[in-house]
C-alpha cells in the first residue's frame, strides 16, 4: 500500500514550527521536521517529499533557497512555501534571483494559519496540474506498449544529436533493430502474445542501454538506438548484448501453448563527426546493415562497414 504524503517542515530557526502547524489540517498528509539545511537534504535524499515548508534562518534566505531549489528540482519540482519576514526592510532579491524552479511561493512568518492553508493548497493544486501535463507530455512521446519514444520524437533527438556529434566531432551510432519473423508470431499465436514479446523487447533495450542513450519504437517490431559518444568497438559491443539478451525471450511466453523462437536482426552505422554526411545517409546505412543481417537468417548483428559491396541492397525490411 502507498504511503500518505510527506509534508517535510524545515524549520531552521527552530521556533516550533510544528506545533504552530498543528491546527493546519492537512488532511492525509505525514509531517517530518528538520531543523537544519544539512538535515532537511538528508531527508530529501531519504524520501522525496509532497510538499515543503521552509522557515530560514535567515530572512534573506539565500544559501537555504538556492540548495533547496537545486535539490526539489524536477518534471514538476517539489513545492515550496518559504516563509519569511515581509517588513520591507530584508533584501530579498537574491533569494528570488535563486529560485530556478516553479512552484513555490512565499509567506510572511507571521501569516494566519488560513493564509497558509489557502497557500499551500493552491501550490498543490499547481503541483498535481503540471503532474498531469507531464504525464500528457510524455505519453504524447512516448510509445504505450514499451515506453520508448515514439518515431517523431526519436527522428528529432537523431538530428539533435548527428548535429551536435558533427559540430564537436563527436563519436556517434545508430542502430536498428527488427524481431525476426515476428509477423510468423502474430499469425501462429494471440496478438497478446506478440504485445508481451514487444513489451519485453523493449525493456530489454532499456535495461542495457546508458542514460544518455536513445530508443525508440518506430514500426509494429522494430525499434531504433542513438549511441552518442560511441566508438564501433564500443557500439558493436552493444549490439552483440542486444542480440544475445533479445535471444533470451525464446521459450513460452505467457499466453502461448507451445514455445518460441526469438531473435533480431541488428543493423548499425558510426559517425565521427566528419565521415557522413547527414542523418539520412547514417540511417540508410544502418538500413542496409539491418537488411544483410536478416538475409544471414537473423539473430546477428552487422556493421555497415564491413558489408561487401552489394550485400543488402536491393531486400525490402519487414
Amino acid at each position: 500500500m502507498p504511503s500518505s504524503p510527506l509534508l517535510l517542515i524545515a524549520d531552521h530557526r527552530g521556533e516550533g514550527l510544528e506545533h504552530r502547524l498543528e491546527e493546519l489540517g492537512l488532511e492525509g498528509f505525514r509531517s517530518q521536521v528538520t531543523t537544519n539545511l544539512r538535515a532537511t537534504l538528508r531527508a530529501m535524499d531519504a524520501e522525496v517529499p509532497s510538499l515543503i515548508l521552509l522557515d530560514s534562518l535567515s530572512s534573506e534566505g539565500v544559501e537555504e533557497l538556492r540548495a533547496l531549489d537545486q535539490a526539489r528540482a524536477g518534471d514538476p519540482p517539489i513545492p515550496l512555501l518559504w516563509l519569511t519576514r515581509l517588513d520591507g526592510k530584508s533584501p530579498l532579491t537574491g533569494a528570488l534571483a535563486s529560485m530556478r524552479n516553479e512552484v513555490w511561493d512565499l509567506a510572511d512568518r507571521s501569516a494566519p494559519l488560513e493564509e497558509l492553508r489557502m497557500r499551500l493548497g493552491r501550490l498543490l493544486s499547481e503541483s498535481r496540474l503540471l503532474s498531469e501535463i507531464v504525464e500528457l507530455r510524455h505519453r504524447a512521446h512516448h510509445d504505450d506498449h514499451t515506453n520508448l519514444l515514439r518515431v517523431g520524437a526519436f527522428q528529432a533527438r537523431l538530428e539533435e544529436h548527428f548535429s551536435a556529434a558533427q559540430r564537436h566531432d563527436l563519436d556517434l551510432a545508430l542502430v536498428l533493430i527488427d524481431l525476426d519473423r515476428f509477423g510468423a508470431v502474430n499469425k501462429q499465436h494471440d496478438h497478446t502474445v506478440g504485445d508481451i514479446l514487444i513489451q519485453q523487447a523493449g525493456e530489454i533495450i532499456r535495461r542495457t542501454l546508458r542514460t544518455e542513450d536513445v530508443a525508440g519504437r518506430i514500426g509494429g517490431d522494430e525499434f531504433a538506438v542513438v549511441l552518442p559518444y560511441t566508438q564501433k568497438v564500443d557500439a558493436a559491443r552493444v549490439v552483440n548484448r542486444l542480440v544475445d539478451e533479445i535471444h533470451k525471450l525464446s521459450g513460452r511466453p505467457k499466453g502461448s501453448k507451445r514455445e518460441i523462437v526469438v531473435s533480431a536482426s541488428l543493423g548499425f552505422e558510426t559517425f565521427n563527426g566528419r565521415d557522413i554526411d547527414s542523418v539520412e545517409t547514417l540511417r540508410r546505412h544502418a538500413e542496409r546493415a539491418l537488411r544483410a543481417a536478416k538475409i544471414r537468417g537473423g539473430n546477428v548483428g552487422v556493421y555497415y562497414r564491413q558489408l561487401e559491396p552489394s550485400e543488402g541492397e536491393g531486400v525490402a525490411l519487414g
